[in-house]
């Protein structure tokens, strides 16, 4: 299979995945009202097809919109609705530039995290998955994003592994944070953790998957809520942290 043929079929199985269940946008901007108020600012880091931004929109959000990858990044310039804000860059610590691993058919895993790619592919889940292109993408860092656009009331991370590092280029704390937690590698959402746990007093909760809800009954403190995602066979999903004080405080 041609290169060019496999990132076409890479981009259609993401946009299968993501937008051929419309019902899901509605239901994640509802659930994300139960946080946000209309005007409130909202990093997407890692758009990808872009169904979180359109829900943070849909929730009234004003929404800033990182996605690094070419093909995802032309895509979101057609097809964002009007008063999103898109950036072709992608979040680290600090600013530059940096390679992108590619997997052309998978590109929803597509990673900044070194090693990543060799730590996934000896996963059962990933057990087809090639890293098989590297793309050059601009880093900038979430405080530039701050001081460019304002404090956000919530930002998602979606950025297959890299979110402690994304964390890394954080100096504030911010009041809702949402980042990926893949139940195959613990050690990192425990790292981003402790980098959370450095900028203030977070409860966390957890969505799994797609689900518009949290699927736990209560937020819990830092060592529980580790306990909970320990567990292997757990689902993958979004790990949600609610800042309660700030470090400094």
């Amino acid at each position: 299979m041609s290169p060019d043929l496999r990132a076409g079929l890479g981009l259609a199985r993401s946009l299968a995945i993501y937008r051929a269940r419309p019902w899901i946008v509605p239901r994640l901007a509802a659930f994300y009202r139960g946080f946000l108020s209309p005007g409130d600012l909202a990093f997407d880091i890692g758009a990808h097809a872009g169904n979180r931004s359109r829900a943070l929109a849909a929730a009234g959000a004003r929404v800033v919109a990182l996605e690094p990858q070419q093909a995802f990044h032309a895509l979101l310039a057609r097809s964002l609705p009007p008063g999103i804000t898109l950036l072709k860059l992608a979040a680290g610590p600090a600013p530059g530039q940096a390679e992108l691993a590619v997997s052309r058919l998978h590109p929803t895993v597509s990673s900044l995290a070194p090693g990543f790619a060799a730590r996934m592919a000896r996963s059962p889940g990933f057990a087809r998955v090639r890293w098989d292109a590297r793309e050059s993408v601009e880093v900038t860092t979430l405080d530039a994003l701050i001081a460019d656009h304002g404090r956000p009331e919530f930002v998602k991370i979606d950025v297959e592994g890299f979110e402690a590092e994304v964390l890394a280029g954080l100096s504030r704390p911010v009041p809702m944070i949402a980042l990926e937690a893949l139940p195959e590698t613990p050690e990192i959402t425990a790292a981003a953790m402790d980098r959370l746990a450095a900028l203030g007093d977070y409860r966390y909760n957890f969505a799994a998957g797609e689900q518009a809800r949290f699927a736990w009954p209560d937020w819990r403190d830092p060592a529980a809520a580790r306990a909970a995602l320990a567990d292997p066979s757990r689902p993958l999903g979004d790990l949600y942290a609610r800042l309660e004080a700030p470090r400094d405080a």
